[in-house]
């Protein structure tokens, strides 16, 4: 009997064999914060709507998903050799929704060890919450040190929460915003998903707006500081780059760049000061987070409620 510490990428792998842990590794190679899911990992299902998903919008191969991530899992099927396993994910969303999937896939493959959660986030001595890849390895070391032990009722939590994920009622999310568990981001975590919905004064997303006030309130010079401006204030959501340059492109009605420098169209002012909806302008119905589409729902800031249109 053993460790299995599963991480949310191979950075954070290679440091984490640096530091000569008992126990073997599994690299969580995706991205299921976008793009439609099913509950069953590694499913026939599941994996045919993931690798359409990133062949359409990220130009990656089902050969090379099939390589990274699903035959990664394939080495660990028979997880009851393991008497622990350390789930190695950060405070945002896109760890978040990792993390529950990585948890489900333990369930269904039967896993029933200990649990324990390595989060990264809040760091003595720092301003701002940092990911595991930007720990030093005495950091890393204190954090395996202070890891989590999480009860059945975390686990039990876990997998209500990615069954919620993959229906087409992410409104239920609201419930569990303020139950008590041992996860120290995951309120933070599903609010800011509410939040990814449209709003209902302006038809855009909490993110997608700020995108539109960091531009109002900077001096940006070109879509690639655009980028890591967002890529350093984006709170809990954690996007990467590919990601971030995405959410730019659906946004370029209301940004316009001259003269070196990026400045709102007079689309972009109106949705900045709520004075217009731009609900149907945005609507696709292509875009999936997780069972739901993203403009079946308006986000209302006042109620904190998700409204099914």
């Amino acid at each position: 009997m053993g460790i299995l510490h599963i991480t949310n990428g191979s950075n954070l792998t290679e440091r984490l064999q640096d530091l000569n842990l008992d126990g073997e590794m599994l690299t969580w190679r995706e991205m299921l914060c976008e793009g439609p899911t099913s509950f069953h990992i590694n499913s026939d299902e599941f994996i045919e709507k993931r690798t359409a998903f990133l062949r359409s919008q990220y130009d990656i191969s089902k050969e090379r998903y099939i390589d990274k991530f699903v035959n990664e899992l394939n080495r660990f099927e028979d997880v009851s050799a393991f008497d622990t396993v350390v789930l190695w994910f950060e405070y945002d969303l896109f760890c978040h929704v990792n993390m529950l999937a990585a948890i489900g896939w333990l369930l269904q493959c039967d896993y029933d060890g200990k649990f324990a959660l390595v989060c990264s986030g809040r760091v003595k001595g720092e301003d701002s919450l940092k990911g595991l890849s930007e720990l030093t390895k005495g950091q890393l070391t204190e954090h395996y040190e202070e890891r989590i032990p999480l009860k059945k009722s975390d686990i039990e939590l876990a997998h209500s929460l990615w069954k919620v994920y993959n229906s087409e009622l992410p409104r239920q999310f609201k419930k569990y915003i303020k139950q008590p568990s041992s996860f120290p981001y995951l309120s933070n975590c599903l609010s800011a998903h509410l939040k990814r919905f449209p709003s209902s004064h302006n038809g855009l997303n909490l993110l997608e707006t700020h995108t539109l006030n960091l531009i109002s309130q900077n001096n940006v010079r070109s879509l690639n500081q655009l980028v890591g401006y967002i890529l350093q204030y984006q709170g809990y959501y954690g996007y990467g780059d590919l990601q971030i340059t995405r959410l730019i492109k659906r946004l370029r009605p209301f940004i316009e760049e001259k003269d070196n420098e990026l400045s709102l169209t007079s689309k972009g002012r109106m949705a900045l000061d709520k004075e217009a909806n731009f609900y149907e302008d945005m609507k696709d119905t292509t875009v999936y987070f997780g069972g739901a589409k993203k403009y079946d729902y308006q986000y209302n800031i006042t109620d904190r409620e998700l409204i099914h249109l």
